[in-house]
């Protein structure tokens, strides 16, 4: 992480452009049929318990069996690939895209992954602190945890197999941390952030900086502020 964040560079493009730009793409392959436009307005799960489901996005058969698509993020249809509507598709092919209006901690998070070094899932995996991780975390907090090259941090859970993940990342303290314990992850996601110790007064200014100035970034009267 650079020793000087350009606090109004960062602040500039969320400031021009609040949103994050969700592509929503084939769960697996089969025919296509879409069921929203652009331009329309959709809704994630909701309920106590996320039990309503999100808004309809689209239908994907294939052979004969046919599954429901549903918005997992509330936000506005910025575009749709509406030539696929009726046709064969493979898994992974981008069908839409939702535009996200950015809440105030979601600003912070985007911009903290912007400057933390962000260690990444080497598979698609459940992940869990190792045994010694975790027990340095309960006792002193992720925050007063230095780790290094080489440390075993993180066990990967896959196919019943569990393999040690050994840290090759920047020296530093594991400021964020974007996996739950047993909850697959894909691959190249991020599962931590880390700040070396030294920049952490660094950190702490944007998340000030960006609450100071949350009104500069949206229009309040059409994002909500979280």
């Amino acid at each position: 992480m650079s020793e000087e964040i350009d606090f109004d560079a960062i602040l500039g493009k969320y400031h021009s452009d609040p949103y994050d730009y969700v592509d929503i793409c084939a769960t697996h392959t089969g025919r296509i049929s879409f069921r929203i436009a652009e331009g329309d307005v959709v809704n994630s799960p909701r309920g106590e318990w996320l039990h309503i489901l999100g808004s309809p996005l689209f239908e994907i058969t294939r052979e004969r069996n046919q599954k429901l698509v549903t918005a997992k993020t509330n936000g506005t249809i910025s575009s749709v690939r509406t030539e696929l509507e009726g046709q064969f598709v493979e898994a992974g092919e981008k069908l839409l895209t939702i535009r996200h209006p950015l809440k105030k901690k979601e600003v912070i998070e985007s911009i903290l992954k912007e400057v933390l070094y962000l260690f990444p899932a080497p598979e698609r995996a459940k992940y869990f602190f190792s045994l010694d991780i975790q027990s340095r975390i309960e006792k002193k907090g992720a925050s007063a945890l230095i780790i290094k090259p080489g440390d075993e941090i993180i066990i990967m859970s896959l196919m019943k197999r569990d393999t040690p993940i050994y840290y090759s990342g920047e020296a530093g303290v594991i400021h964020s941390v974007y996996f739950s314990p047993g909850v697959s992850v894909d691959q190249g996601q991020p599962l931590i952030g880390v700040c070396a110790s030294d920049k952490l007064h660094l950190i702490q200014k944007v998340i000030t900086r960006v609450k100071a100035d949350w009104d500069k970034l949206v229009d309040p009267a059409h994002l909500e502020e979280g």
